[in-house]
């Protein structure tokens, strides 16, 4: 029996059906029983931590400056150099405090010859009042001539008054000039380490006008972090809070601390400082609020300089040695998919714990060596 031959259309009606039969197989067939993406179950630690970068700074340190004007004369130590407390430090030439203080001495020492012809005045006018007193009482005298007398000796008690009271500020000066002479000698307030050195010998100072800066002294134990923390992570840090951190030099080093104070105001933004806005302009995405948390560490063996830059990591919770899967496996927070020795995936509800960026716990509902899938589910995972 002749076959009936299919027209030109027909054949374009078949080819077009292609496509859709494939597709409809394929759906018949089912996504699941094709390859998947698995992870096992495994055991392990994990960590949820806030990370953030911070600079070490010495904890306690004292910027040493000069009191009295005058040319750097001699400087003792070198950046690097060990002092303690009472070491001489640097010596300013000292001609301008020695010639005022010698200037001091002369005044009070003519004051006080003032005062004592003075006293003589005082004395020869209390004896002409006398005199007139006893004038007066023999009628040998005028009352005028009395009252004159009494007040001579008023004027030149006053003016002994007057005396002794210019002699007590020239004292005082004095002192002043002794104390400002002596800050010619510049002493270590503490024990610790010269950081830096901010003037040079033969500089001349003026320390009327603002107090210069000489050089820093600083304990290099304990440093402290100040670590700066964004606003959308700074809700999770407390003080008293276990952290550590690395550094660039540490060679994969870790230190360990305790949040000791989180700052609370943050560092005021430029535009608000030289009066713009309390919000410093911004807006959006323009500036990261950034607060600061301080943590404090020992550095005995001096591994920790100043200025380093550290990564530190807050510790909101850990859990060591538990059954851990990939995020992405766990759906709805509390559901994953596991795929069978036979091949079927199973929906199995699950308990989680601790989660870092990668990973989270799992509690109960799984087992060491169980495969889990990745991603999202397929319409017909069992």
């Amino acid at each position: 029996m002749k076959r009936p031959r299919l027209t030109r259309p027909a054949w374009l009606l078949t080819f077009a059906l292609l496509p859709a039969v494939a597709f409809a197989a394929w759906q018949a067939v089912g996504p699941s029983h094709g390859p998947v993406a698995t992870a096992p179950v495994t055991r392990g630690d994990i960590e949820n931590s806030v990370t953030a970068l911070g600079t070490l700074q010495p904890r306690r340190y004292v910027d040493v400056g000069a009191q009295a004007s005058g040319q750097i004369q001699k400087i003792h130590v070198e950046a690097g150099d060990e002092v303690t407390e009472g070491q001489l430090l640097v010596e300013i030439d000292p001609s301008t405090q020695k010639a005022r203080l010698d200037a001091g001495r002369f005044s009070i020492e003519n004051l006080k010859a003032q005062l004592q012809e003075q006293r003589a005045q005082h004395d020869l006018a209390q004896q002409k009042s006398r005199r007139q007193q006893q004038l007066k009482a023999g009628g040998a005298t005028r009352e005028e001539d009395v009252q004159t007398a009494q007040a001579q000796v008023r004027a030149t008690q006053a003016r002994i008054d007057m005396f002794q009271a210019q002699i007590r500020q020239a004292q005082a000066n004095l002192r002043s000039d002794e104390a400002e002479l002596g800050y010619t000698r510049i002493y270590a307030p503490m024990s610790g380490t010269v950081v830096a050195i901010g003037a040079r010998e033969g500089q001349t100072l003026n320390a009327q006008q603002q107090t210069p800066l000489i050089l820093r002294i600083a304990r290099l134990s304990p440093m402290t972090v100040w670590a700066e923390v964004s606003e959308a992570d700074i809700g999770h840090v407390k003080p008293g809070m276990t952290a550590y951190f690395t550094t660039l030099a540490g060679g994969g080093r870790r230190w360990s601390s305790t949040v000791r104070q989180i700052l609370p105001v943050p560092p005021r933004p430029l535009e608000a400082s030289q009066g713009g806005s309390p919000s410093g302009g911004r807006s959006g995405s323009e500036r990261v609020v950034l607060y600061t948390v301080l943590l404090d560490v020992d550095n005995a063996d001096r591994a920790l300089m100043t200025d380093m830059t550290a990564q530190v990591f807050f510790v909101a919770a850990q859990a060591k040695d538990v059954l851990t899967v990939p995020i992405a496996a766990v759906q709805d927070a509390d559901h994953v998919r596991v795929l069978a020795d036979n091949g079927d995936v199973q929906s199995r509800t699950v308990r989680t714990g601790v989660s870092d960026r990668l990973r989270t716990q799992i509690v109960d509902g799984l087992s060491e060596g169980d495969r889990v899938l990745i991603g999202p589910a397929s319409g017909n995972g069992g």
